[in-house]
């Protein structure tokens, strides 16, 4: 055992020099880091638990002062506060005076704000999981060599895939539940009519009510495509886009989104115009994610559900919608001064007992198998439910404006009056255009 923690401190020891001298550095860290973790896997005894695993590391962390900056979610801020308030107690008596300081930064634009300057971003910080690629690629990343068999282990297969670049995990799992789904009011709507979209517009219309989804954005409009067996990936290079929405029946789809947007029990809403008409009674359902569950619980009460997305009208025939799956992950920056104290935050909020406080504080769908397995709500049953019929979104950056361009053209009604197939084909080139490196 002595051998296994010496081994130990000097993996973690080995890690913290990253920060020194750029990039060459780092990676002259992360190989030794490399060493010292396979060393450590082939003489440590057979018994040890992980746990004795990170207490040793811990101790060659927190010998010192360490400090630690960690960014999340604006919404984020006060249980972030809870969990590094628990991880001091439990790491700060090992010398060393532990602070960490939290910085507002969302998930969906970390990589912008890290790849702005990685020297100078957080150590500690949360991403959706489709940002992975970039990162890895731009060296903002820490390989997760600490404790990775058991981060494996203990979240979702899915999840752990989110997480990973040609076969090495670079992040930690931390939600399951980053896609999209149908919210509806059951006391308007039962659950055979959510089955279809063109009911539940059709009885939403006759009572002056609407069923909502933000169709341009991306994101959203995917679902139509997808459900047609229409394809939208990533290039083999990991930059660029392969898209084929201008195929067969891509000019049909098209068509029945201009439909769908037209259709008086129906309304385009952004994101954050979701919540008013929610509230101001506007609508009976609508598509978005778990971070609506709580609005919506609030507005509909006891009458609030959830389900998988709805089928769709394409050339006279229902077509299942589908849609992106999703995964908050944490990453460890390369270049912070505590590359070894970093590594054992992310894994301390992304362990079983956290992540089961974030949906019990956040209703976040976790990624920990124990914690799913104990987590039960309307919204991450729906989640599940829409789960077979979502991909990991994997697209290049000129995806997004393309995309919603399209999809402000079928909301606004195709004013210019485009043969449906010029509208995708343009779309199209948009989307596959190269990107600029």
């Amino acid at each position: 055992m002595k051998k296994q923690l010496s081994l130990a401190m000097a993996g973690v020891m080995a890690l913290s020099l990253a920060a020194c001298g750029g990039s060459s550095a780092s990676s002259a860290a992360t190989s030794t880091a490399e060493a010292a973790s396979s060393t450590a896997e082939s003489t440590a005894e057979s018994t040890a638990a992980e746990g004795d695993v990170l207490d040793q590391a811990a101790a060659a962390a927190f010998a010192q002062d360490v400090t630690l900056t960690m960014w999340g979610a604006e919404e984020d801020q006060d249980l972030l506060r809870e969990i590094s308030d628990k991880f001091i107690e439990k790491y700060g008596n090992y010398g060393g005076k532990i602070t960490i300081n939290l910085g507002t930064q969302s998930e969906s634009t970390a990589k912008d704000t890290v790849l702005t300057d990685p020297t100078a971003a957080a150590d500690v910080y949360a991403f959706a999981d489709d940002q992975l690629n970039e990162l890895v690629k731009a060296g903002a990343l820490q390989e997760v060599q600490l404790n990775a068999d058991d981060v494996k282990s203990r979240n979702t297969p899915a999840s752990v895939d989110a997480a990973t670049v040609d076969g090495k995990i670079y992040a930690y799992p931390l939600t399951a539940d980053n896609g999209y789904f149908m919210f509806y009011d059951k006391s308007f709507f039962t659950e055979d009519d959510v089955k279809s979209l063109d009911t539940m517009m059709e009885k939403a219309a006759t009572a002056g009510k609407k069923v909502s989804m933000d169709v341009a954005n991306g994101w959203y409009l995917y679902s139509f495509y997808a459900g047609a067996g229409l394809n939208l990936s990533l290039a083999d290079d990991g930059v660029n886009t392969v898209c084929n929405w201008n195929e067969a029946p891509g000019a049909d789809v098209t068509q029945a989104v201009i439909d769908i947007c037209k259709n008086p029990g129906f309304i385009a809403l952004k994101d954050d115009e979701f919540t008013g008409k929610l509230k101001d009674g506007t609508l009976v359902a609508g598509v978005n994610g778990t971070w609506r569950a709580n609005d919506a619980a609030e507005v509909w009460g006891d009458n609030y559900a959830a389900c998988k997305l709805p089928t769709y009208t394409l050339n006279g025939e229902q077509v299942q919608m589908a849609s992106f799956s999703g995964y908050k992950l944490i990453g460890v920056n390369p270049h912070s001064a505590n590359v070894g104290a970093a590594m054992l935050l992310a894994d301390f909020v992304t362990n079983e007992e956290n992540e089961e406080l974030r949906f019990k504080e956040r209703a976040q769908g976790p990624s920990n198998t124990n914690a799913l397995a104990a987590a039960s709500s309307p919204a991450l049953t729906a989640v599940v439910a829409q789960s077979e019929y979502a991909n990991l979104q994997r697209v290049g950056g000129n995806f997004w404006a393309s995309a919603e361009t399209l999809g402000s053209i079928c909301v606004n009604g195709n004013p210019d009056g485009k043969d449906t197939q010029t509208l995708v084909d343009d779309a199209v080139a948009g989307i596959t255009a190269p990107v600029t490196q």
